[in-house]
């Protein structure tokens, strides 16, 4: 036996426990020692009956994910599971705590499923761009129906207890000694196995309606289309029939470039809190938590506190304004109230601990403040010198700014140790990146701080170094001045959206700017005038429309024209103001290629990102690649900017880049780091700063 599996013998009941911390993922030493385990019960006449437990507070959260990089060894998770399925004694399962993937697989094949409260249940493969691969789209059927199986495995969704109980997928709730009542249980359980049972009669239009649900869903994951065919082709044949055309799916589905990329963000997740120089810091409590500002912004990171069970001291100039923040923070409750999602109960006892004020003597007792106020120096420098006169000593000062100078912001307190940036992104109640910017002297632990906040309020940090920008909105600046490069090289802007589009964005950069507002990156664009190298090419189409008033979706016009309902055409407008700037420059328009788009734009963000990378702006690649999936749009299932240009290739990365600064002039040079790995044969993936 392994060391990861241990049996404990309870007179006739033996208990295989699995003990792979932290979270029991089926690694081969799981897989050998249950292999291993089954064998030997099996063969010993003294045990009547068998419990799989995977400890206090724990089953089996799923594969270990770094196996599906490396060669496949066995034995592989459908043989184990088969090994259970056929054991001639009683199983049950008893889970208290995550049984997701493969862990649900193997509780599938037991007779019975108790677990506590504490119990989670899913099929959470197509997160990782797969489907379940040792029976989890025919167990599942059988005990639940296609017609809810098809969302269950196709959505990735994890379910409570009760849910799961209420599905059948659970037989029983335990309140106390779980083990103890799994091991009495076992004594009276008979064989009932999963793969023998016919899959229910469903209605058909249910089925139908569940397939066509998923498939509007898939957003582009071929994993979800097999899912729904192998789920429903269940009940077309015998278990065995199913099992081989789930693996046939399966594994065509590990080795596509979607999986990889998932697979990629996955790890990306786990690096992220990552961050040296943090051991020995210990987060400062922040129980008191202020936002100043309370616009669209300040009102949306209200509500993520809110969520999050904090309570909010919202401050605005004056008492007006903070009710208007209240009510902001009302009204965003209103849909998740109307859909269902929130009842009307929850929703006022959130809105209840807000504390909408206009008295900043109320930051006295704060532990965190974050300021939301408008993107200009001037006002920020104003708050952060009334803060730094206010705030207890040893508060967290946090600022949102997207763009501005951490450190001059952190030089207007006595205490430039205590501030941090907390860059949300909009709409900040819903987008999941929350951008950290350390300053030059900000502490550890208020680092630790700002990355346990993220945490508590269910958002995806990703930690950056303080430049103008930061990591995203540096690197999409670039991007967007590219994109703006090649309309006025002759793409037209609809073009250049539609292979964007093609390449699995949700919408193109021209749309994007228009549903921000033009005026946001016009106003940027005005503060960098003095400070630009002549030497850069400069694209004026933007300026114009914005100084005819065209600012977007706001005013009716900007790249594109709009109705009133907020439906966008193609403008003749624009087009005019667009040939009047190639005319001026004696630019002669050619024809672009929606794949030559995709790789001049794709290949200018990646060298972006080496440039932070060379600098220290970023810790790593797979941080980009996740603000980028998080808070712009990037499409998951091509991982990112930095992992798209690996699988692209870096010399062919490299040679784009060149012709992109041949076209761009002072601020497009290919990084010294790109020329050095595309020279090497190296990547982004496996790069790190020495």
């Amino acid at each position: 036996m392994t060391a990861a599996v241990a049996i404990r013998h309870h007179g006739p009941v033996a208990v295989v426990e699995i003990a792979n911390p932290p979270v029991n993922a089926l690694s081969r030493a799981v897989r050998v020692g249950l292999m291993e385990a089954v064998a030997a019960l099996g063969a010993d006449d003294g045990v009547a009956a068998v419990v799989i437990s995977g400890g206090a507070g724990r089953f089996i959260a799923g594969a270990d994910i770094r196996e599906m990089n490396l060669a496949p060894e066995e034995p592989f998770l459908p043989d184990v599971v088969a090994a259970l399925d056929a054991l001639d004694k009683p199983v049950i399962a008893a889970i208290d705590g995550a049984a997701l993937g493969g862990g649900l697989e193997i509780a599938l094949a037991c007779d019975a499923r108790i677990g506590s409260g504490k119990a989670l249940l899913g099929l959470t493969e197509t997160r990782l761009g797969i489907i379940p691969g040792a029976g989890g789209t025919q167990r599942l059927p059988r005990v639940v129906g296609v017609a809810k199986a098809i969302p269950l495995i196709c959505e990735g969704r994890i379910l409570k207890a009760k849910e799961a109980l209420d599905l059948g997928l659970l037989d029983e709730i335990v309140e106390g000694d779980l083990i103890a009542a799994a091991v009495a249980r076992a004594q009276t359980q008979a064989k009932r196995r999963v793969s023998a049972l016919p899959v229910p009669a469903g209605d058909a239009a249910e089925e139908d309606a569940a397939a066509t649900q998923a498939l509007k869903g898939a957003k582009g994951v071929p994993a979800i289309a097999e899912a729904v065919r192998v789920i429903r082709a269940a009940r077309d044949g015998d278990f065995a029939a199913g099992m081989a055309r789930e693996r046939v799916a399966f594994l065509a589905l590990r080795q596509s470039a979607e999986a990889a990329a998932l697979r990629h963000l996955f790890f990306a997740e786990r690096e992220a809190g990552k961050v040296p120089g943090l051991d020995g810091a210990t987060p400062r409590p922040f129980g008191k938590v202020a936002v100043i500002g309370a616009g669209t912004m300040g009102a949306g990171i209200a509500v993520s506190l809110l969520d999050a069970g904090l309570s909010v001291t919202l401050v605005e100039r004056d008492a007006e304004a903070a009710e208007a923040g209240l009510a902001r923070v009302r009204g965003l409750y209103e849909r998740p109230v109307k859909s269902g999602r929130l009842s009307e109960a929850q929703a006022e006892e959130r809105v209840s601990r807000v504390s909408p004020t206009a008295d900043w003597q109320r930051l006295a007792d704060a532990d965190l403040v974050i300021e939301a106020a408008f993107e200009d120096m001037a006002v920020k420098a104003d708050i952060f010198q009334r803060l730094d006169a206010i705030a207890r000593p040893g508060a967290v000062l946090a600022s949102n700014t997207s763009y501005l100078d951490l450190d001059a912001i952190a030089a207007m307190t006595s205490r430039p140790q205590d501030v941090v940036g907390l860059h949300f992104f909009a709409p900040a109640n819903v987008m999941r990146l929350l951008e950290i910017v350390r300053a030059e002297k900000t502490a550890p632990d208020v680092l630790a701080t700002a990355l346990v906040l993220a945490k508590k309020i269910g958002k995806q940090p990703v930690v950056a170094g303080n430049c103008d920008g930061f990591i995203g909105n540096r690197i999409y600046a670039v991007y967007r001045r590219h994109a703006e490069y090649l309309v006025e090289d002759g793409a037209a802007p609809e073009e250049v959206d539609a292979a964007l589009e093609a390449y699995g964005f949700a919408m193109g950069i021209f749309a994007v700017s228009d549903m921000s507002g033009l005026d946001i990156a016009f106003a940027m664009r005005k503060r960098r005038a003095a400070t630009r190298d002549p030497s850069e090419r400069y694209v004026s189409i933007a300026d114009v429309l914005c100084e005819t008033g065209r600012l977007g979706r706001k005013t009716g016009a900007g790249w594109y024209a709009y109705d009133t309902a907020g439906k966008k055409s193609v403008d003749p407008r624009t087009g005019e103001i667009i040939a009047a700037a190639r005319a001026e420059k004696s630019i002669s328009p050619r024809a672009f290629a929606a794949e030559d788009i995709q790789r001049r734009l794709v290949s200018v963000m990646a060298n972006e990102g080496a440039k932070e990378l060379e600098e220290g702006i970023a810790l790593r690649a797979s941080d980009i690649d996740l603000a980028f999936v998080n808070g712009y749009g990037f499409p998951r299932l091509k991982g990112g900017p930095m992992f798209a240009a690996d699988q692209m290739g870096l010399p062919e990365v490299l040679r784009e880049v060149e012709a992109a600064h041949a076209a761009g002039g002072a601020g497009s040079e290919a990084s010294a780091l790109l020329k050095d790995l595309a020279r090497t044969g190296g990547s982004f993936a496996q790069w790190r700063k020495t």
